[in-house]
Order: structure tokens, then C-alpha cells, then sequence
């Protein structure tokens, strides 16, 4: 089942039927029933097609992903700071894959619907449920990763989690050392409050969504995995500087 899975996420032809159907149900909450607004998307029209990883903050399960899909469909058809129309849908740029957990991606009938759009399932370094630890990345991981950087552009959440200001795993840090790609610092803000964490369910009508590229990173590759997971952090602006201080009492 696993390897007919993944013929599946390379047809160009079963990415667009998902991109075109998730796309349809998921417009009306980003860009009509709430404002969706993008800065920086210059940046992304710039961009190679291969070897670019885009670093993220995370609030929702999957809206965080689909909008950036969105984003690079609408930016193929010449939009900019707004998604316009959603007729980029017809013909949706599909060359872009995203970091999920493995667990998250098989826990319902959407979540393996929407790995057809282009998921790169891994284990988690720390399982929660499990108690599990594990040193670094899967290497099964880390082929699918390179292989993806190879051809598409890479969505990854170095947190791991929709907490807000939670530490981040080292992973992200490691396939940045590993593979060198150019690295996007990615922040959204305003989905928590929006959506529900887990689907597609509106929580707040009339919400303001962001969505800002950032500059690409200048990442010295021979630093340490956990230098270089710090500077993340900060630009995407889940660090503990900007760490509002009611929070910042609590952890203490």
C-alpha cells in the first residue's frame, strides 16, 4: 500500500486533481469568509525551481500547507499580495512537498487524502505517545528528502507543533547542513484563531491572515546543528525573544 501511495504522489495528474479539490473547499475560509494577506511574494517568484526549503511557523494541521499552496499557484499565475480568483487552481503549480509526521498523516481520511498532494511523511525524533527517542533523522527520511529538494521546493516546520514558541527539533537544522538548499523563513499569523487545529473547521469569521516571505538565509553550513536551529527560530520568529511576556513568566 505504501509504495502504490507513493506512485501516486508523483502523477502530476493525481497533485492536480488534489490541489484542485482541496483547493475549492479551502478558498472560501482563506480569502473570502477571512482576508488573506501576503507580503514578500517577490521573493518567491525569484526563486529555482529545486533545492529550496521554505522554514515555517506552525498553527493549524494542514491550513498552514494549503495556503501556501494557495500562495505558489497563484504567484505561477501572476498574482501577488492577494490570491485573486481562484482560476490558478485549474492549473496549480504542484513541484513543492511538505514535512509531515507520520502519525498525523495516517490519523484520518483527509489527512490521506491531502498526502496525495505531495507529503513527505517522517518519524518524529520524540514521540510523545511512545516515549520513543531517536538521535538525528531516519535515513529513509533523509533519501525522500534529498530526492525531493532534487526536483521541488520542501515546506517544513522545524517546531514540529502548533504550540506557539515551542523549542524546535533538530532535524530541519540537519537537512539544511546536509543538502545546503536555499532557506525561506516563512511567518504566518492569525490561522490559530481562525481554524481548528486539526482540520479545516472555521473557528473566526472576518479574521486577518499573513502570510511573509522572508529574505533568504545566509546559514553557514559547517555551524552546528544547534546554531543553526537558533537562527531559524528567530527568523521565523518563534525564539524567546519575541516570546510575549506573559508567556515568558509561565515558563519560568
Amino acid at each position: 500500500m505504501g509504495k502504490f501511495t507513493d506512485r501516486l504522489k508523483s502523477t502530476s495528474l493525481v497533485k492536480k486533481l488534489v490541489h484542485l479539490l482541496v483547493g475549492i473547499c479551502t478558498y472560501p475560509g482563506i480569502a473570502i469568509i477571512n482576508k488573506l494577506r501576503i507580503h514578500g511574494s517577490d521573493k518567491v517568484k525569484a526563486l529555482p525551481k529545486t533545492n529550496v526549503l521554505f522554514v515555517c511557523n506552525h498553527q493549524t494541521y494542514f491550513l498552514d500547507v494549503i495556503t501556501m499552496f494557495h500562495i505558489f499557484s497563484a504567484i505561477k499565475w501572476g498574482k501577488r499580495e492577494r490570491l485573486g480568483f481562484p482560476s490558478y487552481m485549474l492549473n496549480p503549480f504542484t513541484r513543492v512537498n511538505y514535512v509531515a509526521a507520520e502519525q498525523t498523516m495516517k490519523s484520518s481520511w483527509m489527512s490521506r487524502l491531502f498526502l496525495l498532494a505531495g507529503g513527505l511523511t517522517v518519524r518524529r525524533t520524540w514521540n510523545e505517545s511512545s516515549k520513543e527517542q531517536r538521535a538525528g533523522l531516519d535515513p529513509s527520511d533523509t533519501r525522500k528528502i534529498e530526492r525531493s529538494l532534487k526536483n521541488n521546493w520542501i515546506i517544513t516546520f522545524p517546531q514540529g507543533t502548533t504550540t506557539p514558541y515551542a523549542p524546535a527539533r533538530k532535524g530541519t537544522a540537519l537537512i539544511i547542513k546536509h543538502h545546503k538548499p536555499i532557506v525561506i523563513p516563512v511567518v504566518i499569523n492569525g490561522f490559530s484563531k481562525a481554524f481548528n487545529k486539526t482540520g479545516v473547521t472555521l473557528r473566526k469569521k472576518g479574521t486577518l491572515l499573513t502570510v511573509t516571505f522572508k529574505e533568504p538565509l545566509e546559514i553557514d553550513y559547517d555551524a552546528s546543528a544547534q546554531e543553526i536551529t537558533e537562527q531559524l527560530m528567530d527568523a521565523i520568529e518563534q525564539s524567546k525573544k519575541f516570546m510575549p511576556e506573559v508567556l515568558t513568566a509561565d515558563r519560568h
